[in-house]
């Protein structure tokens, strides 16, 4: 988490961040139409840029990450917007269990690449969420390895194939409703940008 700690205080300042969480909000609440008394859970939330953008469509939103400094900066984000339903939680959800249960929405952005163990992580939404609650993946479209170049210790997922992730989702308890390439993150390779597409994902828990 060391990488992630490094970038906290000026992980806001990426416009192309900021636009990616409004991107992602924005197609949630469009295809879920959450109301006011759904409780949601942002998996790796890191400063809170997607739950900012979706903090007046739910009840409560609970915010967990394994960065501590990430945390630290959303909790600045939450006195200093007076945010009153936002429940920030430092916690690796593989290795530690949530108290809260019953959400009625899951989402995580940027955030399942990271995750070595996808059975076991699912399986964790799986028994956070109520039955027909809604799990929405925003994440990286497969791609050649090339993303994550310049971190050496990454060792997470290239990506994710839409057919191999439906079959693991859907062993673990989960139907895709939907999913679509929604956008889209410019690299610089030496010379020439090299072009990321993001898809969103959106499932409900069957049983």
């Amino acid at each position: 988490m060391e990488h992630f700690d490094k970038q906290a205080q000026n992980w806001d300042d990426d416009n192309m961040k900021v636009d990616r969480a409004n991107t992602f909000a924005k197609e949630i609440l469009n295809i879920i139409q959450p109301n006011k008394s759904m409780n949601a859970l942002e998996f790796g939330c890191g400063t809170g840029l997607l739950s900012y953008q979706l903090k007046d469509d739910f009840n409560t939103i609970t915010l967990i990450d394994t960065s501590e400094e990430m945390i630290k900066v959303l909790n600045e984000k939450i006195i200093n917007n007076n945010i009153k339903n936002f429940n920030p939680i430092h916690i690796n959800l593989l290795n530690d269990e949530l108290d809260k249960k019953d959400f009625d929405v899951i989402y995580t952005l940027m955030t399942l690449h990271h995750i070595n163990d996808l059975n076991k992580i699912l399986s964790i939404f799986q028994s956070l969420l109520k039955t027909n609650g809604y799990l929405c993946i925003a994440d990286l479209v497969k791609e050649d390895g090339s993303f994550h170049s310049n971190t050496p210790d990454f060792d997470g997922h290239n990506g994710f194939d839409r057919k191999e992730l439906s079959s693991i989702l859907a062993n673990n308890g989960f139907k895709v409703l939907n999913y679509n390439i929604s956008f889209e993150i410019e690299k610089k390779d030496d010379d020439s940008i090299k072009k990321y597409p993001l898809f969103l994902m959106i499932c409900k828990r069957i049983y």
